[in-house]
């Protein structure tokens, strides 16, 4: 939900990177989105293109669940301004769509099919977030997580209601993704739910040059239980890609 989780990456590089850790609108340090107005996901990715091309250089794009969705739409649009890619469990549910991906699309419909998933009633609400959380994390998460964190997910919990009906919207076909001519790391949790496992798999094979990993043991989450391990991919990664290597 903020740049937060990138706090460690962003010390790791710093020696040698300037290193940009934006939130998105409506989290973070920016100011709440606004009670009762629209949301699209283009949004985002509209104030992050903006950001992007203020930036001299080609540059290094990570991006974790939705900001990976959104790392892969600027790598896509704006090839000539990445240096390398990284993404871990991207949402760009559009590639399952595109490709009717069996075993993907049947694992997004658990929670695509949920009565609350789309009730915008509820939507960002704590029976919301249950059905959210526990898609991608596992039964009982939602309900085993602290008070204080329960309580952050719900500040920005319509902002990321919002977030979710656009982008299950979306049905950006796999062949666009063959526009990202960067190196790009394609990351998956090993325990992620098969949608993400699927759809990063399949990025792999349209995305030129694409190195497609697993990380062991790892949830969807994985950028943030496993730091250590995600991280030093990462770290990895964007060092080769700088060196002018492969990875």
């Amino acid at each position: 939900m903020s740049a937060r989780q990138w706090r460690k990456l962003g010390d790791a590089l710093a020696p040698t990177h300037r290193v940009l850790t934006p939130d998105f609108l409506g989290s973070g340090e920016n100011p709440p989105w606004p009670t009762g107005e629209p949301f699209h996901f283009q949004q985002d990715l509209e104030a992050a293109g903006e950001l992007l091309s203020g930036v001299e250089g080609p540059v290094h794009l990570v991006g974790h669940s939705y900001g990976g969705l959104i790392a892969l739409a600027l790598a896509r649009t704006a090839p000539a301004k990445i240096r390398s890619l990284a993404v871990y469990d991207p949402v760009a549910f559009g590639v399952l769509y595109d490709t009717r991906d069996p075993e993907g699309l049947a694992n997004l419909v658990l929670a695509s099919a949920h009565p609350l998933f789309s009730d915008d009633a509820q939507g960002g609400s704590d029976a919301w977030f249950e059905v959210f959380v526990d898609y991608w994390n596992g039964p009982g998460s939602w309900r085993a997580m602290a008070p204080s964190a329960q309580e952050a997910f719900l500040r920005v919990g319509r902002k990321v209601y919002l977030e979710v009906s656009t982008l299950m919207k979306d049905r950006t076909p796999l062949s666009a993704y063959a526009a990202i001519t960067a190196p790009s790391l394609l990351l998956f949790g090993e325990r992620s739910p098969a949608a993400a496992r699927r759809l990063v798999t399949l990025l792999g094979t349209a995305i030129p040059n694409a190195t497609v990993q697993a990380v062991a043991n790892a949830g969807h989450m994985g950028p943030i239980t496993h730091a250590g391990a995600v991280n030093a991919e990462l770290t990895r990664h964007i060092l080769a890609a700088t060196a002018g290597r492969s990875a």
